[in-house]
């Protein structure tokens, strides 16, 4: 086997034994501001659905219709998800992970901004839904590759006692962006009305989302490569190949491990937070303004949770997080669930404390980064998530909603029988071997 990297300081070594710099604190926050803002331009088309799907659509086509016709072109951001991740992923671990860093915001950002200056439907006819759904493939794309490349790049800047702060306050960033897109939406229909949100102002989200981004590409200017991956291009092998082809044929386990665990992410963000405010509202009938201002209160405390869940796992180790985290998040969210509807002070303290523990999927990205060596760790992080999140993200909606049919508490089971899985993944030997561990394999010719 040809030697993936020297012995030259790792994570996890001596060398990297030491407190955060003033640099590793830039890289942290241009990495977590891009993803906050790279985050918000995708799930910002949620919260104008329904403005989008009647200038978008022909105004004959009946309500259902041009809302299914909305959510699949939302949807066909997921599926383009693994196909983008994969490639960017792939030039990541032979061009430089910096490079499809910054190429990743961009591509985000471009097509946020050419939606916000699309013509409509009454404009141009059919060729604007084509063209927005051409621009939410390219979003799908530029978001495979930003969550596994921030992780992987955060990482591999992170000393080793920090590392899983480092990758928990990141992940916090990424959720901000919920966060960011739920608070302008209140912002813009509490300033202008439905008639003037319809006519121009549902552009604006759009608009200052490709800005920022913009500015963001120009941020991470200033960020350096990777130490890891300068080592790898110091001793690359000739005729190295493809990284997919390695990770398929030797990296098995850690794709299923990294897609398991993601199925937990996948549920807990998806029923818990995203869901959740619909479901209030349909099956409570809670009222719209507090259902959102808890969902709004869950997310910040999931913002929270990401970064003591991450920081947990460096000073208690990984398994205890993840037994603690996922376990917790399990009791939390039968305790929201079964409370409902309650009063407004016990509905917002028990979906803010379910939040708390969902940030405990802040310890995918811990233990995936370093399920991979590093020569292929780009490729195997970004296939492996981006796939099961394209399938579990997808199916999880439909699962959910055809069993609350049945069993008006479908989201409290599903959501309590993936915490237990993630907390017993917790005992899967490669989720808890830590960087040095995983060096001393890689290390060996």
């Amino acid at each position: 086997m040809t030697t993936l990297i020297s012995a030259a300081p790792l994570p996890g070594t001596g060398a990297h034994h030491r407190p955060l710099t003033r640099g590793d604190y830039k890289t942290l926050g241009l990495s977590a501001l891009g993803g906050t803002l790279e985050f918000y331009d995708f799930v910002v088309f949620v919260f104008f659905a329904n403005v989008i799907g009647a200038l978008f659509f022909p105004p004959s086509l009946p309500d259902w219709m041009r809302q299914l016709q909305t959510l699949g072109i939302f949807a066909a951001g997921y599926l383009a998800r693994p196909i983008g991740g994969v490639l960017i992923a792939h030039f990541g671990d032979i061009l430089g992970r910096k490079r499809m860093f910054t190429l990743s915001i961009f591509l985000m950002a471009v097509p946020t901004l050419v939606i916000g200056l699309l013509p409509t439907y009454a404009a141009i006819g059919v060729a604007a839904p084509i063209l927005l759904l051409l621009m939410r493939v390219l979003q799908g794309a530029a978001i495979g590759g930003e969550m596994p490349g921030a992780w992987v790049f955060v990482a591999e800047h992170a000393p080793a006692r920090h590392y899983g702060f480092a990758i928990g306050a990141l992940t916090s960033g990424i959720t901000g962006g919920i966060f960011l897109g739920s608070i302008l939406g209140v912002w813009l229909n509490s300033t202008y009305s439905q008639a003037e949100i319809h006519d121009w102002a549902w552009r604006i989200p759009f608009i200052l989302g490709g800005v920022f981004g913009l500015v963001s590409v120009y941020l991470r200017r200033f960020l350096e490569e990777t130490p890891i991956f300068k080592e790898l291009q110091a001793r690359k092998a000739e005729g190295r190949e493809l990284p997919i082809k390695t990770i398929l044929r030797d990296h098995r386990e850690a794709c299923v491990l990294v897609a398991l665990m993601t199925w937990v992410l996948s549920t807990a963000i998806v029923v818990v937070v995203l869901l959740a405010p619909s479901y209030l509202q349909k099956v409570f009938h809670i009222e719209p303004a507090l259902a959102l201002k808890a969902n709004a209160v869950a997310t910040v405390t999931l913002t929270l949770g990401c970064v003591f869940w991450g920081w947990l796992s460096d000073r208690a180790g990984t398994r205890a997080a993840m037994a603690v985290g996922w376990l917790g998040m399990s009791t939390t969210c039968y305790w929201f669930y079964l409370g409902l509807p309650g009063d407004a002070a016990s509905l917002v303290w028990h979906y803010g404390l379910a939040g708390f523990f969902v940030g405990a999927i802040a310890l995918l990205p811990v233990v995936g980064v370093r399920a991979f060596p590093p020569a292929v760790r780009f490729t195997g992080l970004s296939f492996a998530y981006n796939l099961a999140y394209a399938v579990f993200g997808g199916l999880t909606p439909m699962l959910v909603s055809v069993w609350q049919q049945a069993d008006v508490m479908a989201p409290a089971h599903y959501v309590g029988a993936m915490g237990v899985l993630g907390a017993a993944i917790g005992f899967w030997p490669l989720a808890c071997r830590g960087w040095q561990a995983r060096s001393a394999a890689q290390l060996r010719a």
